[in-house]
């Protein structure tokens, strides 16, 4: 007698309710089979695929340590702890950070950490101070550092950024709470992002324009009357992931011919937005 239930759902629906039960009891359970839960749940949508997406960064989060995500000092935007405030003002507004590493002789010493938001007190006040009379503190953490402890860290000490230093105390990148919170939830748009949703080219300068990575070469090199390969890739930023052999970091630059790209935007499996400068 049908108790009202379609009986081909019960052993699927019995079978996914068995296992979340194993899971909370405790029972010896590996990721791989959470994450087969999690998504099962999905396709049954009790998830939608938002929810599954950042349940699955939480738990990769989880395995990910600050190395993996860091941006390393080669790329970092430092100021100098000696440079007087009214010298770095054009560096600031160029790249709008928050928060700038404040060095002391190179990249691998860093010293604290400037925040532009204490510049606004002394742009009319005292414009010969130096960046080390006004800088705060630095959070440092080893690159071994697991993410989800930082990101908790992060919280309750209500800071935004550290220095990775290596086993040698030398800086060897820097790493932000807005870094790990795009591990679970993906990219996250500012007011100061450029829009990738704009035209292939667009020109800033005389000799600047920003580039759309999925630009086609053909197209490229009918713009500025370029000769660039294209029989091996369709668009400028798989170009340039071809000849750097890697997927490029934000600030990372190449030379083709006779431009410089820069990447403004790229994340690890793609290319999107760059600046390019004609030499």
């Amino acid at each position: 007698m049908s108790d009202g239930n379609p009986p081909s759902s019960q052993p699927h629906q019995k079978n996914l309710i068995e296992r979340i039960s194993s899971f909370l009891t405790g029972e010896p359970q590996d990721q791989e089979d959470l994450l087969a839960i999690l998504r099962e749940s999905q396709e049954k949508r009790l998830l939608d695929s938002d929810a599954l997406a950042m349940m699955e960064g939480v738990i990769h989060v989880s395995e990910m340590r600050v190395r993996d995500i860091m941006i390393p000092r080669s790329q970092m935007v430092v100021v100098p702890g000696d440079a007087e405030l009214e010298t770095i003002y054009p560096l600031v507004v160029e790249f709008a950070h928050s928060r700038f590493p404040v060095i002391e002789e190179d990249r691998s010493k860093v010293i604290g950490v400037l925040l532009a938001k204490d510049l606004l007190g002394h742009v009319l006040a005292d414009k010969k101070l130096k960046v080390e009379d006004v800088m705060r503190p630095a959070s440092v953490v080893p690159e071994s550092k697991r993410l989800n402890v930082l990101l908790k860290e992060f919280r309750t000490e209500r800071n935004h950024m550290a220095i990775v230093v290596d086993e040698y105390g030398n800086a060897a990148g820097l790493v932000t709470i807005e870094d790990i919170l795009e591990q679970i939830v993906g990219k996250i748009e500012d007011e100061h992002d450029e829009d990738e949703n704009q035209e292939y080219i667009s020109q800033r300068s005389e000799r600047e324009f920003i580039v759309n990575a999925l630009t086609p070469i053909e197209e490229f090199n009918e713009y500025f009357s370029a000769d660039l390969e294209d029989d091996e890739c369709d668009t400028i930023g798989g170009l340039i992931v071809q000849r750097l052999e890697h997927f490029p970091k934000k600030g990372e630059k190449i030379e083709l011919d006779d431009f410089c790209f820069e990447v403004l935007r790229a994340d690890n499996r793609r290319v999107h937005l760059l600046k390019l400068k004609l030499r």
